[in-house]
């Protein structure tokens, strides 16, 4: 920020320029807002402002990030409390966000995931199908009970497999 800037101007134009480009949560504009010196009380007072007028709005955006990511990437309740949390979004309103998936829809999800990959897999081993597959929702969150169930499950199900991947024990 130059010297002679009106820190409010400034800070009044960094919010917009970043919720322009993506919604962002309160803390993260703030380190935005603390990175270009604008002083702590301009930057409360502007954000302030923002979530009066509803621009700015961690519950909004934890919602639509649940939504997104879910949709997109197939993350578990899990990994999105992990990145809601990262982007600076408190405790009460991650739950929020998240208590709307059920353990079914968890379930469902993580079933979803596995089908899409299982193709992509055979020709390997079925050890080494059911490590991958699990992995897999591992990376995405996905607790290793639920993973192991799932995955035992789609085995069991693939023709290529002759229904042995349930005479495995991978728990």
């Amino acid at each position: 920020m130059s010297p002679d800037a009106d820190p409010e101007s400034v800070a009044r134009t960094v919010v917009l320029r970043r919720l322009t480009a993506a919604p962002r949560t309160r803390a993260q504009l703030a380190g935005e807002l603390a990175a270009r010196a604008v002083p702590d009380e301009m930057a409360e007072r502007v954000l302030d402002r923002f979530t009066e007028v509803g621009l700015v709005d961690d519950t909004a955006f934890a919602e639509a990030w649940v939504r997104s990511r879910r949709a997109t990437r197939g993350l578990s309740r899990r990994a999105l409390t992990f990145e809601l949390r990262q982007k600076g979004v408190d405790d009460q309103t991650v739950q929020a966000a998240v208590e709307e998936i059920g353990v079914d829809e968890e379930r469902v999800a993580a079933t979803s995931l596995v089908t899409r990959r299982l193709p992509a897999t055979r020709g390997l081993a079925p050890e080494a199908r059911f490590r991958r597959l699990v992995a897999m929702l591992g990376r995405k969150g996905y607790s290793g009970g639920l993973a192991a169930a799932v995955v035992r499950d789609a085995l069991s199900r693939d023709p290529t497999v002759g229904g042995t991947g349930s005479d495995h024990d991978h728990a």
